[in-house]
C-alpha cells in the first residue's frame, strides 16, 4: 500500500519527482498493463494538485476509448483527429492547452475543464493510447509538468515493450 500523506508538505517539483518514483515501483512491480494505468491515474491525480479528471484513452479499432482513470464519467470514445486527444494521436506529438474554449473541436467531457495536457502512448513505435489530464485552471499544466508526466510515459512504455 502506498502512503501518499507525506506529500502534502513537499514542493510541486518534489511532487512530481515523487511521482514518477511511484509510477516506476507501480510498473515495476505488476505485470497487468490495466491494473498498472489505472494505479498510475491515481498517483497522477495525487500528486499533481488541481486537476479535475486524469486517465487514459487507448487505442482500439482505430479510435480512443476510455481506460482507467479519475474524475467524473468521461467521453468514452474519442475519434483520431478530434478534440484534444485524438489530435495528440494525429499529430504524434504532446498538446498542452492553456484554454480548452480557444481549442478548435475540443470535446467537452466535463464542462468545467479549461485546460488540458495530452501526452501520447507508444508500443514499439506505434501510438496504443495517450495520457490526458484536465484542470478547471486556465494555463494549470506547465513545462515542468510536461517533462515529469513525459518520464512517466516513458517509464509506462519501457514496461509495456
Amino acid at each position: 500500500m502506498v502512503n501518499l500523506q507525506g506529500i502534502k508538505n513537499f514542493t510541486k517539483e518534489e511532487k512530481l519527482k515523487y511521482m514518477v518514483i511511484l509510477a516506476e515501483g507501480q510498473l515495476s512491480s505488476e505485470k497487468n498493463f490495466i491494473s498498472n494505468l489505472s494505479n498510475l491515474s491515481s498517483i497522477i491525480n495525487a500528486c499533481i494538485e488541481d486537476c479535475n479528471w486524469v486517465g487514459f484513452y487507448l487505442m482500439e479499432d482505430g479510435e480512443l476509448v476510455v481506460g482507467p482513470f479519475q474524475g467524473l464519467p468521461a467521453c468514452n470514445r474519442i475519434q483520431i483527429g478530434k478534440g484534444v486527444c485524438g489530435t495528440s494521436v494525429l499529430e504524434d506529438k504532446v498538446i498542452r492547452v492553456e484554454d480548452v474554449h480557444n481549442f478548435a473541436g475540443h470535446i467537452a467531457c466535463d464542462s468545467a475543464s479549461r485546460s488540458e495536457i495530452v501526452i501520447p502512448i507508444k508500443s514499439h513505435g506505434k501510438t496504443i493510447g495517450v495520457l490526458d489530464i484536465d484542470s478547471p485552471s486556465i494555463g494549470r499544466f506547465s513545462e515542468i509538468e510536461e517533462n515529469y508526466l513525459l518520464k512517466v510515459v516513458e517509464k509506462i512504455e519501457k514496461y509495456i515493450d
